[in-house]
């Protein structure tokens, strides 16, 4: 993409990019207040049938994540005006979500200026390897890998692994703001969850707080993967990488029913986000119909969506995402070929 294009793309999103003050707190009334009043429902109905409490519990996730979006937006600087007012709310809202709140604005900020590229991976990502790297690690690297690619692990411990280690954790030598926050944070999930504990008990907790936190963050988790695992994500090595190309073409659009639009808080827009991540989530589907390149990004659908639980591995070579099966096809053609060259070399 030429620089007068990208300067053009950025000119185009640019009026999306100012807060709405009103709409902020209007998402507040209409996204915090039902996570209480699901929470509420759910224990109220273990007297009639714990399914229902299950019906409530997962209910309360959805507006969990929803709260994790308005956490996300504040990262960004990008919910309210004021820094202040974000950095306050942010807070507030990372201890219902179980996430510390500076730790993870640093993380994902290093994520939008790394995103797809190949030589700047491993903070606030997925772990992606080549097939090259794959091929060249241990035994043992392997099967993490494997391990940590396996939908059930991602999915399943992943989310008991986020709230309750990686969350709760400060990386060496960070920042003393960063590391207090991670601690207040941690504190304050103590005092607010313990007393619903000690309020409603060990079982009725797990039954509601557990699923509802448990469902949030396999669905973020979620979320998360499929915005960039999908076949023809881009990938690039630093010398080659572009921001705009990354974002565009490196991020994708999840068309979710207008329901589930909803509750994700336009996360689906993920092209939008990372073009302009100060675009609050209300504004990114207003940016993607009214600005044309946009609407040329990946669309995937929850059907489509399920196609990347294949993807293991990527390949520079093809610009894709392979499963294992044709990874190792892909390494046992290289092999035949470099055979038949030095055969043919030999005669």
């Amino acid at each position: 993409m030429s620089k007068e294009k990208t300067v053009q793309l950025h000119k185009s999103v640019a009026p999306f990019t100012h807060a709405n003050n009103r709409k902020s707190i209007i998402q507040i009334i209409n996204t915090i207040p039902p996570v209480f009043l699901c929470w509420f429902f759910a224990f109220q109905s273990l007297s009639i049938s714990i399914w229902l409490a299950f019906v409530f519990s997962i209910l309360a996730s959805g507006f969990v994540v929803r709260t994790f979006i308005i956490f996300h937006d504040c990262t960004h600087g990008s919910f309210f005006h004021h820094k202040k007012t974000n950095d306050f709310l942010g807070t507030l809202t990372g201890v219902i979500t179980l996430f510390p709140y500076e730790k993870w604005k640093r993380e994902h900020a290093i994520h939008h200026a790394s995103s797809s590229n190949l030589d700047k991976r491993g903070i606030g990502d997925i772990w992606v390897m080549t097939i090259d790297e794959y091929v060249k690690a241990t035994k043992w690297q392997r099967l993490m890998y494997r391990l940590y690619r396996n939908p059930f692990i991602m999915f399943g411990l992943g989310p008991l692994y986020l709230i309750l280690v990686s969350n709760r954790m400060n990386r060496k030598n960070v920042r003393k703001k960063e590391r207090n926050n991670t601690y207040v944070t941690n504190v304050l999930i103590i005092l607010f969850y313990g007393l619903i504990f000690f309020i409603v008990g060990w079982k009725a907790f797990l039954i509601v707080q557990g699923v509802t936190l448990y469902v949030a963050a396999a669905l973020g988790i979620w979320l998360f993967y499929i915005q960039h695992t999908f076949e023809d994500s881009y990938f690039e090595e630093e010398s080659e990488w572009n921001y705009v190309k990354a974002a565009v073409e490196g991020s994708s659009y999840y068309e979710l029913p207008r329901v589930l639009q909803w509750l994700t808080g336009n996360i689906g827009y993920h092209h939008v986000h990372h073009l302009a991540p100060r675009v609050p989530n209300y504004h990114l589907e207003e940016a993607h119909e009214t600005t044309p390149p946009l609407q040329y990004a990946t669309k995937i659908t929850l059907i489509t969506s399920l196609d990347s639980l294949r993807y293991r591995l990527y390949n520079p070579m093809t610009k894709s995402f392979v499963t294992f099966r044709e990874a190792n096809q892909y390494i046992q053609g290289t092999k035949r070929e470099k055979l038949t060259k030095l055969s043919s070399q030999s005669k």
